[in-house]
């Protein structure tokens, strides 16, 4: 898969997990160009993933070459001059285009020039390219509307002329209302802007997928220009599965070079209840005394990310908790929040709230808080108008509890303590532990054995594979994964660990995870790889070892047994 298309998650590597929402999507986009997909509308808090998950999209629809071509812009938190924007979702457009047509992905990133963009039209007879940069180039004055017409109508005209798909990805569409009419930008903007989608969204030919941090601004928006259900809702849950959660906690892990262990990486995902943002928080945490390796490392770090105002966890909802707090400054206000999100599974009325809360508030008081608290996104409406729930969101919940605890309930709240609680919870049967390390092992068993042997001092290659021959202990004093290397001809060839010993021996591992036995074939690639490792370093003493998840054949066996190479189908220790 290319990635012409830089995505904000930086190593293509850390995006894990989203299975489910990528099936569903697959079957959305695969709709497409039989004119059968609606268009949709991601709904979900900042850091929820959603911008890596669309512009994952983006990249994907490139690198498959095939008839539905992607279009991504993203809607800046900024002021911006109406004919300014037009010409930047233009050049956006049409460069994105010509990067799909020519195969060039570095057009995606590096937007051309207006000028550019007519010199290709013209070269390639695209009438349609020519007319519109002609337009825009003259920036006629009072043609504004005109202008910001043909940008954002483009995507459908094209796949009408050219007979092709377009999906038109818009992200954090909610700051479109951030377009003015003056070029200064001293005016009020114009909110009527996101109307010029109302018949463009129900396009068959070029069909939006929007994405939106704010729920409430975006509903609203939704509500008075795109009325109908012309975007179907997709809400976006911040959480992964625990599967998933763990696999983040071991690629942060390996891509940001923080040590861990098995054990502390199953306690860090439960910690931060597999949420792939806050779990990157702990793994890139500032925390001083941070030490991801031991327990007491885990619980410490966790608490800061949610209890220090320089903590990028704590940070990222402090925005959300200001506004509200500006708005509805009272011990109230922050009671009914704090109670709400304790309690998310339950819708409360006004007058219920007042009942359990003991509130001195009249019942229209209390529905006004609400209602302020629901457009700070921080509470959501139930099906009547008086229902109202706390945010599905534990780490809100935590956030809240920190923040606010100690002002209405005049008690410290002991997170660290909770914590540790859990924690011991999670390792009290050191089986059941064993046993989701097996089931997690299908999935990222090269990380899992190269934190393993990171972890241990002394020991043999006995203890975690048969047919060893060299039982002399090891003290390993570096453990790579994923080397690479390189035959005579050029072809690039990968070691999935590499171990060295301080007494010039290397540990060479191959791990494969298949649903079957592996057959001799591969036992004889990886010989091809050892082979061409020891060419490179023929002072060292090598040993060989494969881990396969799925059993050996005889012949793979019997192929191991004759070369020295040791033989594991799990993780036995850890």
């Amino acid at each position: 898969m290319q990635y012409p298309l830089s995505e904000k998650i930086g190593e293509p590597a850390l995006f894990v997990g989203r299975e489910r929402e990528l099936k569903y999507f697959d079957n959305w986009l695969a709709n497409i160009p039989k004119r059968l997909s609606k268009s949709r509308v991601i709904i979900a808090r900042r850091k929820s993933g959603k911008t890596a998950f669309v512009q994952r999209i983006f990249n994907q629809l490139w690198s498959d070459n095939g008839t539905v071509i992607p279009f991504y812009f993203e809607f800046g938190e900024i002021k911006i001059w109406f004919p300014n924007l037009a010409i930047k979702y233009y050049c956006a457009f049409a460069s994105q285009f010509i990067s799909f047509l020519e195969r060039d992905g570095k057009l995606t990133n590096n937007l051309l020039s207006l000028e550019e963009i007519n010199e290709y039209a013209v070269s390639h007879s695209m009438t349609p390219m020519i007319r519109d940069v002609k337009f825009l180039l003259q920036r006629a004055a009072g043609g504004y509307d005109l202008m910001w017409d043909i940008a954002c109508s483009a995507p459908h005209r094209y796949a009408n002329f050219f007979e092709r798909r377009f999906l038109v990805i818009l992200d954090e569409f909610q700051y479109i209302n951030l377009v003015y009419r003056d070029e200064n930008c001293q005016d009020n903007p114009d909110e009527s802007i996101p109307g010029s989608y109302n018949s463009l969204s129900e396009s068959k030919l070029a069909p939006m997928l929007v994405t939106g941090s704010y729920a409430n601004w975006l509903l609203e928006i939704m509500s008075r220009y795109l009325k109908g259900g012309r975007l179907k809702q997709v809400r976006f849950s911040p959480y992964l599965t625990e599967d998933e959660g763990l696999q983040a906690v071991y690629q942060y892990a390996l891509f940001y070079e923080q040590a861990i262990t098995n054990e502390t990486a199953l306690q860090i995902n439960k910690l931060c209840m597999a949420d792939h943002f806050f779990i990157s928080c702990v793994i890139l945490s500032d925390y001083e005394e941070k030490d991801l390796t031991t327990s007491e490392g885990v619980v410490n770090t966790v608490n800061y990310e949610i209890s220090s105002y320089t903590a990028e966890m704590f940070s990222t909802w402090e925005e959300y908790i200001e506004y509200t707090v500006a708005q509805v400054n009272n011990r109230n206000a922050k009671n009914i929040l704090l109670y709400l999100s304790k309690h998310h599974e339950r819708y409360f009325t006004p007058k219920k709230l007042q009942e359990e809360l003991k509130l001195d508030l009249e019942v229209n008081e209390i529905h006004r808080q609400l209602k302020t608290l629901k457009e700070a996104d921080l509470i959501q409406r139930g099906v009547s108008d008086i229902q109202f729930r706390g945010l599905q969101d534990g780490t809100l919940n935590l956030v809240l509890r920190n923040r606010f605890e100690e002002e209405i309930k005049d008690a410290v709240p002991n997170l660290k303590r909770e914590f540790t609680a859990e924690i011991a919870q999670l390792t009290r049967k050191n089986k059941q532990l064993q046993g989701k390390l097996n089931h997690y092992a299908g999935k990222f068993a090269e990380h899992i054995l190269a934190v393993a042997m990171r972890n241990r001092k002394r020991f043999a290659l006995s203890l975690f594979f048969s047919n060893v021959t060299d039982t002399t202990p090891l003290n390993l004093q570096k453990v790579k994964e994923r080397v690479h290397i390189q035959r005579e001809d050029g072809k690039n060839l990968e070691l999935d660990i590499v171990a060295e010993s301080s007494d010039e021996r290397v540990v060479l591992v191959e791990v494969k995870k298949t649903q079957t036995p592996i057959g001799s074939q591969l036992i004889t690639d990886f010989q091809e790889k050892v082979k061409i490792y020891q060419t490179q370093f023929p002072d060292v003493k090598f040993l060989a070892a494969y881990l396969s998840l799925g059993g050996f054949t005889k012949s793979a066996r019997d192929l191991c047994v004759a070369h020295d190479i040791g033989m594991a189908e799990e993780i036995l220790e850890w």
